[in-house]
C-alpha cells in the first residue's frame, strides 16, 4: 500500500503539472521551458500538497481540461467531465466557477450570452451528485461542509489548520513566484482588443478568485499558484503579439507595404535580428537562473517540511498493541480526528469515534460533536462515564501532544481510567467497571521493562 501510494502521488502530481504545461504548448506560448520551470517553482505549499496521495491533482487536471474545452468551444464534452469531477471530489465547484467566469468573459468580449457551457457543466455536476451511492445525504453533507468552513468568523466545530488563513509574511514567502506572476500579468494585461483578450481575461479573473481563496483558506494552496503562472504566460504572449504593429494592419495595407518590408532584409537588418535574438536568449537565461533558484529553494523547503513531519511509523507501536490486546470490533474513543488515517492504516480491526473530517461527527450527532470537543479539550472533569455511556466506548486512544493534556489529567485524576499502554507518541486508556483510585505517576508503564500486555505482538 505504501508503494502504491507513492507511485500514485508521483503519477498524478506529474500529470497535474504537465496538464498546465500542455496548455502552454497547445497555444504556442513562447519560452515554454521557462514557463515549465515557473510552474515547478511557483510555490512550496504547491509542491508539498502535490506530494500527498490525495485528490487535488485530479482537480487541477479537470480544471485544465475544462479550460481547454471552453477555449475550443467543445461544449458537450463538459458534461461527462463535470459528471466525473463531481463524483471524484467536492472541489467540482471550481469548474462551475470557471465556466461562470468564461460565460462572463464571452459576454464582455462578444456581447452575447453563451449558455451552453454553463448548462453542460451544471447539468453534469448535478448528475454526479444525484447518480451517487450516497444520494441524497451527500447533498446535505456538502451543504454542512460549506456551512461549517465558509464562514468569516470562528468555526462552529474544530477543523484542520488548512481552513485557516496564512499570515501575510508566510503567504508571501510561500507564494512569491506566483505573486510575481500575478503582478506581471496585471501590468501586461491589455483591455483595448476585446477579442484577443478573451483567454488572458479568463485567467485574470480565475487566478484572482483563487488568490482571494488562498488568502482566506490555506486549503487552496495547490490551485492558485499554477493558474497564476498560466495567467502571466497567456497575458505576456498576448502583449508580445500585440507589439507586432504590422500584424494588426489590414491586409490591403500589408500588400502595399510588402516591397518596403522586403528592402529591409539587408545585412544590417539581419545583424540586428541576430543581436535581438541573442539578447532574448540572455534574458531567458536570466529568468531561468532566477526561477531555478526559486525552484531549488522551494524543493528544499518542501523536503524539509516532509522530513520534519511525523515518521511513517508514528503510532505504529500503539496501534499494534491495540490489535493484540483490544477485542476486534471494539469502539475506540480517539481524542483527535486527524489521528484517524494512521489509526485506520495500522489498525483497521476497530471502530473509531471521529476521522477524516470533524464534520462527519457533527453530521451524525451535533450534541455528541459538542460533547467530544468539551471532553478532549478538558472541559469535562469526569469524562469516563460520558465516554462509556454517550459514545459506547471503553478504550481511549490519545496522541501525546499538549493539546490533550487537560483531558489526560482529568482522566487520570477521575479514578475511572487505567493507563494500559504508553510510549513516546501515544497512550491507551481503559475505562474501569467501577470508579477507583486515581492513576499516579508511579503506575506509568515502563517502556524499558514492558509488562505482559505491552510485550504482546499481533
Amino acid at each position: 500500500m505504501q508503494t502504491g501510494a507513492k507511485i500514485s502521488a508521483i503519477l498524478f502530481a506529474s500529470l497535474a503539472v504537465f496538464s498546465c504545461f500542455w496548455l502552454v504548448v497547445r497555444y504556442e506560448i513562447r519560452y515554454r521551458l521557462i514557463w515549465l520551470l515557473a510552474l515547478l517553482a511557483c510555490s512550496a505549499p504547491f509542491l508539498y500538497r502535490m506530494n500527498m496521495t490525495k485528490a487535488p491533482p485530479f482537480a487541477i487536471i479537470f480544471l485544465v481540461l475544462g479550460t481547454y474545452f471552453l477555449f475550443e468551444k467543445k461544449h458537450w464534452q463538459l458534461l461527462p467531465l463535470a459528471f466525473v469531477f463531481a463524483l471524484t471530489y467536492d472541489m467540482f465547484v471550481l469548474l462551475i466557477v470557471a465556466v461562470v467566469i468564461w460565460t462572463a468573459v464571452i459576454g464582455w468580449t462578444e456581447e452575447r450570452f453563451e449558455w451552453r457551457p454553463l448548462a453542460f457543466v451544471v447539468g453534469g455536476s448535478m448528475l454526479g451528485l444525484i447518480i451517487n451511492p450516497y444520494f441524497p445525504h451527500n447533498l446535505y453533507l456538502f451543504y454542512e461542509h460549506a456551512r461549517v468552513k465558509i464562514v468569516a468568523g470562528n468555526f462552529a466545530t474544530k477543523v484542520g489548520q488548512e481552513w485557516y488563513p496564512y499570515d501575510t509574511h508566510e503567504f508571501v514567502i510561500n507564494c512569491y513566484v506566483a505573486l510575481a506572476a500575478m503582478l506581471v500579468g496585471y501590468i501586461s494585461f491589455d483591455f483595448s482588443d476585446r477579442k484577443r483578450s478573451q483567454r488572458p481575461l479568463y485567467f485574470l479573473i480565475l487566478s484572482t478568485v483563487l488568490l482571494l481563496m488562498i488568502a482566506r483558506w490555506k486549503r487552496f494552496a495547490e490551485y492558485f499558484p499554477p493558474f497564476a503562472i498560466l495567467f502571466a504566460a497567456f497575458t505576456l504572449e498576448n502583449f508580445w503579439r500585440g507589439r507586432a504593429v504590422f500584424t494588426q494592419l489590414p491586409e490591403f495595407v500589408m500588400e502595399d507595404l510588402q516591397p518596403f518590408l522586403d528592402r529591409q532584409d539587408t545585412a544590417t537588418a539581419k545583424e540586428e535580428k541576430k543581436q535581438q535574438k541573442n539578447w532574448d536568449m540572455i534574458k531567458a537565461g536570466f529568468f531561468a537562473v532566477l526561477l531555478g533558484g526559486a525552484l531549488f529553494a522551494n524543493v528544499y523547503r518542501t523536503s524539509k517540511d516532509i522530513r520534519e513531519s511525523e515518521p511513517r511509523d508514528h503510532f505504529a507501536k500503539g496501534t499494534l498493541w491495540m490489535r493484540a490486546n483490544v477485542p476486534a470490533g471494539e469502539r475506540i474513543f480517539n481524542t483527535d480526528w486527524d489521528d484517524f488515517p494512521r489509526l485506520f492504516y495500522y489498525d483497521p480491526t476497530h471502530v473509531y469515534i471521529t476521522g477524516l473530517d470533524p464534520t462527519y461527527l457533527l453530521d451524525k450527532d451535533a450534541e455528541l460533536s459538542k460533547l467530544f470537543d468539551r471532553i478532549t479539550t478538558g472541559g469535562e472533569e469526569d469524562p469516563g462515564p460520558l465516554i462509556r455511556d454517550k459514545f459506547g466506548a471503553r478504550w481511549i486512544f490519545s496522541d501525546n501532544t499538549s493539546d490533550h493534556d487537560a483531558f489526560y489529567d482529568n482522566a487520570l485524576r477521575s479514578g475511572w481510567f487505567d493507563r494500559v499502554y504508553e510510549d513516546a507518541d501515544c497512550s491507551v486508556l481503559h475505562i474501569r467497571d467501577q470508579k477507583g483510585e486515581p492513576v499516579g505517576e508511579d503506575k506509568k508503564p515502563d517502556d524499558d521493562q514492558p509488562d505482559s500486555d505491552n510485550d504482546n505482538s499481533p
